[in-house]
């Protein structure tokens, strides 16, 4: 049986209009949506941080001196010191007679070089500064940054000494065969000699290492320092050049007329002194870790003797003894 004509004439009407529905959607994405933004364009990939990079060197800077000063980087030639003068792994600072030197590392570290002191720079870091102190004196002062904890290490060369500390103040002295003094000011410093031995030193203490030996127990610095002088006997000398010795308290630093002198472990120290004719003002000084200073001084006069007499064109000399024999008159 046929389905009525009113039906057959819905079913194209109903399709139309479920097409039409079905376009709405269509229509509207590709006529009526705004176009989106571009998308930025990614970043480029981040390189790998390295524990090395992390761990990223830093300058230590000559900032301020007065007098002789001469820096060597590495295996170079000494060069007049300049301010500001940037320092790094392997270089070597040194003062002269009645010089002094300051070098700094940032905000962290300052460190003062006294005269004849001769310093290398052995590593340098955000966390770690590390220096060698050949001879000498110098006062290394460590500040404390909030979030920052900065290590500074002053080792002795030729011995097993090794001074360092994260805040607070202390000088070193080293002789250059393995005697080190250190003394704190400031804060708690610690010092290691022989096979990894160490004591804390304290503020106002001070302690000893000796060659082959670990750091001595830490004691009080003394206010005073012992020196005992062995002068040139008499005022008058005849040579141009004399022995001076005298003995001190291991580990301070001794000076004769200005120049640093060699003292062994146990304080002694001999040194030739060269004169000039006439008077002459012979100073000795010796300086603890502390400050403490002692002076000793002694005039010595040098007089040579006359220089012998020029001989007169065509005179010879006889010895009287073999004129007298000669002659038969009794010898003189």
């Amino acid at each position: 049986m046929a389905a009525p004509p009113s039906r057959r004439r819905q079913v194209p009407f109903l399709v139309g209009l479920v097409l039409i529905l079905a376009a709405l959607p269509v229509g509207w994405f590709l006529f009526l949506r705004e176009t989106p933004a571009p998308l930025p364009p990614p970043p480029p990939p981040r390189a790998a941080v390295t524990a090395a990079e992390a761990k990223k060197a830093v300058e230590l800077v000559l900032s301020s001196f007065e007098g002789t000063v001469e820096v060597k980087h590495g295996k170079g030639e000494w060069e007049p010191a300049r301010k500001d003068m940037p320092l790094r792994p392997t270089d070597v600072v040194r003062t002269g007679r009645g010089s002094w030197a300051v070098v700094l590392n940032g905000e962290s570290v300052e460190l003062r070089m006294e005269a004849d002191t001769e310093i290398s720079v052995e590593e340098l870091s955000d966390e770690l500064s590390k220096v060698l102190l050949g001879s000498g004196l110098a006062t290394a002062t460590v500040r404390g940054r909030p979030n920052v904890r900065h290590t500074f290490v002053l080792k002795a060369k030729g011995g097993d000494a090794e001074a360092s500390t994260s805040q607070g103040t202390f000088t070193m002295t080293n002789n250059g065969k393995g005697t080190v003094s250190v003394g704190t000011r400031e804060g708690d410093v610690k010092l290691t000699g022989k096979e990894g031995k160490y004591v804390i030193v304290r503020a106002g203490q001070r302690s000893i290492v000796r060659p082959g030996l670990g750091p001595t127990e830490p004691s009080p610095i003394p206010s005073t320092v012992f020196l005992k002088m062995e002068w040139p006997a008499g005022k008058t000398q005849r040579k141009p050049e004399v022995a001076v010795a005298g003995r001190t308290e291991p580990g301070s630093r001794v000076t004769v007329d200005g120049v640093s002198v060699p003292t062994d472990e146990e304080g002694n120290f001999t040194v030739n002194v060269a004169l000039k004719n006439g008077n002459n003002k012979v100073q000795v000084s010796a300086v603890g870790v502390g400050g403490a200073r002692e002076d000793a001084q002694r005039e010595l006069t040098l007089v040579e003797p006359p220089p012998p007499k020029k001989k007169k064109p065509g005179t010879i000399e006889v010895d009287s003894r073999i004129f007298n024999e000669s002659v038969g008159a009794p010898p003189p």
